[in-house]
């Protein structure tokens, strides 16, 4: 990828794409229907966001991974870290 297209991310988002690459790798072979695994994602997602995620929403965000299967990726925990 372009790294001024990358750049130009950072700058208007204010994360750090290295970092959002990281967390991506990491996603690749986690197992999300592990409690502890998905709260630390979602604890790393909000961290990259720099957004606080309440314990209610968080206990939301696990079960709805765990119980109803949703696939775990960046873009579903930031859409549901938008809508609270």
């Amino acid at each position: 990828m372009d790294n001024q297209f990358l750049k130009n991310i950072e700058k208007k988002t204010g994360v750090n794409m290295k970092e959002v690459f990281e967390l991506a790798n990491s996603l690749q072979h986690a197992n999300f229907k592990d409690e502890k695994t998905v709260r630390q994602v979602i604890k790393r997602v909000a961290q990259i966001a720099n957004r606080k995620v309440p314990k209610e929403l968080e206990d939301q965000i696990v079960k709805t991974i765990i119980q109803n299967g949703k696939q775990l990726d960046f873009s579903t925990i930031a859409n549901m870290l938008n809508k609270k």
